[in-house]
């Protein structure tokens, strides 16, 4: 069965087309800058023994659907394509960030499924309304192919209410939805399922933190494989210090912005989520780059690097208490499975908890597969997990198809 996962953002569209039998990619890609005269298409096939060949295009790219048929186009080239036609798909994937409290679960999408996506625009409104306009565009061109949403949010849905409620009047959430939601749910979902096969602790009691590093960085604590809390709350702002975000934020500096600067709320909601973080620390946002001023003995970016990793520490004490212990901490993501300076300095100190980081594996490890970073005596096991939320994305779509 071949299964189409896309991620449709904004200004862009990523996709992987997968032959279920075997978890074979048979193809990936990035259409980039949607709407611009400029368009950029990456696309890569992949044989069977996983070498890949490549094609860029550039060309204007007026909407989403302009951009799928471009890729329809690529997936049926007579020379390099992999299908014959678009009824060679039997279902297609779609990533939606949020389905509030409606699904804790994939579905099927139907009129009834659209119409919550679209009730849930204002909990994401960057997300929402192009993962919709994807689902809509690939109704159109996959016509004989089953539309399936795996959301963001649902793996979240397990929280019990003293974890996902806010202090706040009951009106507000009851009538109005004002909860803690969490993000980077199937993320979460692919590495803690990942890490419970790892160590065995299939039909035991399992304690898994999962921590997502990436621009946009969250953690959850995980037990028997539900999320019991996670760090992103009723938007993606909250928890972890990231790229451009700020995290965890007194309210009250919002109305300190307001109130004193004469800032308004768009003008706060921007500085927040866009030139706040590490960005708003140190003038960059690329973990890369920090990395490097901090080997140079930059101050700024030494701060900036502890400040990151500070907060998930904290939130490693704090998920340690609710699930009463931990198996394993898990580093995933871009800057978690490859940054072993952030690995090194949120997992240092953490004795008294029972975590021991073995500093030469995590130094020398750049992992394509589940690797332990633990010293052989640390009782919380240290854990590099690769995420792949395309893969987990298909897989729970052959799930609802079977």
């Amino acid at each position: 069965m071949k299964i189409l996962v896309i991620n449709a953002g904004s200004s862009s569209l990523k996709y992987q087309l997968f032959e279920m039998d075997g978890t074979q990619v048979l193809c990936s890609g990035i259409v980039e800058r949607i709407g611009l005269e400029n368009g950029i298409i990456t696309h890569k096939t992949f044989d069977k023994e996983g070498n890949a060949t490549k094609t860029k295009k550039e060309l204007p790219i007026p909407n989403h659907n302009i951009g799928l048929t471009e890729v329809v186009a690529l997936l049926t080239d007579a020379d390099n394509g992999v299908i014959q036609n678009t009824d060679d798909i039997q279902a297609v994937g779609h990533r939606v960030v949020h389905g509030g409290e409606f699904f804790s679960d994939t579905m099927v999408i139907t009129e009834e499924v659209e119409a919550k996506i679209k009730e849930c625009f204002q909990l994401a409104p960057l997300h929402n309304p192009a993962n919709l306009q994807g689902i809509e565009d690939c109704k159109a061109i996959f016509t004989k192919a089953t539309q399936v949403a795996v959301f963001d949010t649902a793996f979240h849905q397990t929280m019990p209410g003293k974890a996902f409620r806010y202090a706040v009047p009951t009106e507000l959430y009851e009538q109005h939805g004002v909860r803690v939601y969490g993000m980077h749910g199937t993320s979460h979902k692919y590495v803690s399922k990942a890490a419970i096969d790892h160590l065995g602790l299939q039909d035991k009691d399992s304690k898994i933190i999962t921590v997502h590093l990436g621009n946009g960085c969250s953690m959850s604590a995980v037990r028997n494989g539900e999320c019991i809390d996670t760090s992103m709350g009723f938007s993606p702002l909250d928890g972890l210090m990231m790229g451009t975000r700020s995290g965890d934020i007194d309210p009250a500096v919002v109305f300190y912005l307001m109130d004193k600067l004469n800032m308004k709320s768009d003008e706060v909601y921007d500085l927040l989520n866009k030139k706040s973080g590490m960005l708003g620390v140190t003038g960059d946002s690329d973990m890369r780059d920090i990395e490097d001023r901090f080997a140079k003995g930059d101050e700024v970016a030494i701060l900036a690097t502890h400040m990151y990793t500070y907060r998930i520490k904290k939130y490693i004490g704090a998920y340690m208490a609710a699930l009463n212990g931990a198996d394993a901490i898990c580093f995933t993501a871009g800057v978690g499975e490859n940054d072993h300076g952030i690995r090194h300095y949120a997992s240092i100190e953490l004795e008294g908890l029972g975590i021991e980081l073995d500093a030469e594996k995590n130094n020398n490890l750049r992992a394509s597969d589940i690797e332990e970073i633990s010293t052989p005596t640390s009782k919380v096991k240290v854990l590099i997990v690769p995420t792949n939320e395309e893969l987990e994305i298909a897989q729970q779509t052959l799930a609802v198809l079977n």
